[in-house]
C-alpha cells in the first residue's frame, strides 16, 4: 500500500523533472531572469536535501544543459553527505553527463567549482577523466584558453604536450609552435592571413583587432565555417555582399529537428516562402530521423490531432526568441511522422505551419473543442498553458470530456509545455485530469508522452521509481559503463524506506 508520503515524493520528483527540462534561469514571456533563477535554486536545494537519489538520477533524463550543470555542481559540493554507494553511482552519472555537455559549459562549471573551493579527490578524478577524453587539447587551448588553464590548475594536471603548457602559461616563450593551430594563433597577432587558419569564433576577434571589413572577413573565412555557423551567417553575409557564404544543404539535412525549426522561424517570411520545398523537406527528414532514433514506428500512432500554440506569448523573450513556437513547429512535423492520420490546429487559426508567427490571444478551449470533434485516438497539446480567450475554458472542456464524455480514456490526451512557470515551481497545467510534461526538444516527445502518464491521476511511486532506475541503467549502458546494484535503486527517494522502492528495484532486475 502506498502511503501519503509516497504520493508526495512522487509528485515532488515529477515537479522537479518538469522544471529541469524547461527552466534555464533566463527571462521568459511571463517572468524575469531573477524569478527564474530563484525558483530553480529553491527546487535544486529541496531535491538535493530530501531526495538525493532521484536528484542524481535526473542526469539520465532529457533535462537541459543548465540544470545538468547545476545538479553536477551540487552533487560534487555535497559529497560528504552521500553514502559510498551513492558516490559510486553519482560518479558514473556525472562522468557520462559531462561528456554530453558542450565543452564551454563544462569549463564554466569548473570555474564555479573552483570559486566554491570544491576540489576533493572525487572531483579531481572526474574532471581529470573528462579532460583526458577531450579529442584535441590544442583546439581547446585556442578556443577555451582561460577555461583550460583554470581546469588544469584546479585538477593539478599538466597539459598533454609541453608546448601546450607554454602556450597557456608563457605564450611568448616559444618563437614558433609545431601544432598548426597554436602557431596560427601566435601569427594572427601580427599577420592577417593567419587568422583564416583559425576556427571562426577565434578568428572573429582577430578580424576586429585588425580592422578587417566584415564582408571581406566572411568571404575568406567561409571554408572554415561549420555547417551551423554557415547557416547562422547566411543572412548577415548576404546583407554585406559576402555571397561566398552560401546555403549548405548537408547542414540542413544533419540538423536536429528543434534546432532546424528555430532556424526556419528566424528566416523572413519571404525567404520561407521562396525556399518552401527545401525547408519542408528538411523538416520532414529531421522528423523521420527523430522517430527512428526514438525507436518508434512511422504512422504507428493512429489518428492524432495536435493543438499548437502560436499566440503572442509563443515569442518567448529576447534571450529565448521564438523558442516556444519552435518547439510547437518541431512537434507538428514529428507528430505528422508518427501519426497514421494527422490534423494540426494552430491557436491563431492559420493553417500554414511554415509561416507560423507569434500573434494574438490563446483560445486553447475553442481549439481543443475543434480537436475533439475530429475523434482522435491521441490529442497532443503543445502550449505554455496560458489559456486566456476566455480564461479557464480549456480546463473546463478537458474536465467535462474526461469525467462525463470519455471516462474510459478512449482518447489519450497529453499536454506538453515548453515554458517553466517560476511562480508555480513547475510547468503551467491546463487541467488536473490531463497529464502535463515539460518539453525541451520535440525529439523527446515520444519519451515525454510515456513519462507524462505518471502525472495523470494517482501517481504510482513504484512504477515511477522503476522508470527512473531503468532510464539510469540505459543511460550508463550507452557509455559502456556497467551499472552497480545501487544504480538500479537510483530513483529511490532518500530516507523514505518504502516497500514500493524495493518492489521497483526487483522489477528492474
Amino acid at each position: 500500500m502506498e502511503t501519503y508520503g509516497d504520493l508526495v515524493a512522487a509528485e515532488d520528483v515529477l515537479l522537479f523533472v518538469n522544471a529541469a527540462i524547461t527552466g534555464t534561469g533566463q527571462r521568459e514571456f511571463h517572468s524575469g531572469a531573477a524569478e527564474q533563477q530563484l525558483s530553480l535554486d529553491f527546487l535544486h536545494e529541496y531535491m538535493l536535501v530530501n531526495y538525493r537519489g532521484p536528484y542524481a538520477a535526473a542526469l539520465a533524463l532529457d533535462i537541459n544543459d543548465h540544470n545538468s550543470a547545476l545538479i553536477v555542481r551540487r552533487l560534487l559540493e555535497t559529497s560528504r553527505d552521500a553514502t559510498d554507494e551513492q558516490r559510486r553511482t553519482e560518479g558514473r552519472l556525472i562522468a557520462r553527463r559531462l561528456r554530453l555537455l558542450p565543452p564551454q559549459r563544462v569549463y564554466r562549471l569548473i570555474g564555479e567549482l573552483r570559486r566554491a573551493k570544491v576540489n576533493n579527490r572525487r572531483t579531481r578524478a572526474i574532471l581529470r577523466d573528462w579532460l583526458a577524453a577531450r579529442p584535441d587539447q590544442a583546439l581547446d587551448a585556442v578556443k577555451y584558453r582561460a577555461g583550460l588553464k583554470l581546469a588544469l590548475r584546479h585538477t593539478h594536471l599538466r597539459p598533454v604536450a609541453e608546448e601546450t603548457g607554454d602556450f597557456l602559461y608563457a605564450p611568448r616563450r616559444r618563437p614558433k609552435y609545431t601544432a598548426p593551430l597554436l602557431d596560427a594563433w601566435r601569427r594572427a597577432h601580427y599577420e592577417q592571413g593567419a587568422l583564416y587558419e583559425l576556427p571562426y569564433t577565434v578568428a572573429e576577434g582577430f578580424a576586429n583587432r585588425h580592422g578587417v571589413p566584415r564582408a571581406s572577413f566572411l568571404k575568406r573565412i567561409e571554408p572554415r565555417l561549420t555547417g551551423l555557423e554557415r547557416l547562422r551567417l547566411q543572412e548577415s553575409a548576404r546583407t554585406l555582399g559576402a555571397t561566398a557564404v552560401t546555403a549548405d544543404a548537408t547542414a540542413l539535412a544533419r540538423m536536429p529537428l528543434t534546432r532546424l525549426a528555430s532556424y526556419v522561424l528566424g528566416l523572413p517570411p519571404a525567404d520561407r516562402t521562396a525556399r518552401r520545398a527545401e525547408l519542408t523537406d528538411a523538416l520532414r527528414g529531421a522528423a523521420r530521423r527523430a522517430v527512428r532514433a526514438a525507436g518508434a514506428e512511422e504512422g504507428g500512432w493512429g489518428r492524432v490531432t495536435a493543438v499548437l500554440d502560436d499566440s503572442w506569448s509563443a515569442y518567448g523573450s529576447g534571450v529565448k526568441r521564438r523558442r516556444p513556437l519552435a518547439a510547437a513547429l518541431a512537434c507538428h512535423f514529428l507528430l505528422a511522422a508518427l501519426a497514421g492520420e494527422y490534423t494540426a490546429l494552430w491557436t491563431s487559426g492559420h493553417g500554414d505551419a511554415l509561416l507560423a508567427r507569434p500573434s494574438g490571444p490563446t483560445p486553447l478551449g475553442r481549439r481543443i473543442l475543434d480537436a475533439l470533434d475530429t475523434a482522435p485516438e491521441r490529442l497532443v497539446i503543445v502550449s505554455d498553458g496560458w489559456d486566456n480567450a476566455p480564461p479557464g475554458l480549456a480546463a473546463e472542456v478537458l474536465r467535462v470530456w474526461r469525467t462525463r464524455l470519455d471516462p474510459e480514456h478512449r482518447t489519450s490526451i497529453v499536454h506538453l509545455n515548453p515554458v517553466y512557470d517560476a511562480e508555480g515551481f513547475d510547468v503551467r497545467r491546463l487541467a488536473p485530469t490531463v497529464p502535463t510534461a515539460g518539453l525541451r526538444d520535440a525529439e523527446d516527445l515520444p519519451a515525454l508522452v510515456e513519462f507524462a502518464r505518471f502525472a495523470e491521476g494517482r501517481t504510482d511511486l513504484a512504477e515511477l521509481t522503476a522508470h527512473l532506475a531503468a532510464r539510469t541503467e540505459r543511460f550508463l549502458a550507452a557509455d559502456g559503463a556497467v551499472p552497480s546494484p545501487s544504480v538500479r535503486a537510483a530513483g529511490t527517494a532518500a530516507g523514505t524506506g518504502t516497500a514500493a522502492a524495493e518492489t521497483a528495484e526487483e522489477t528492474v532486475r
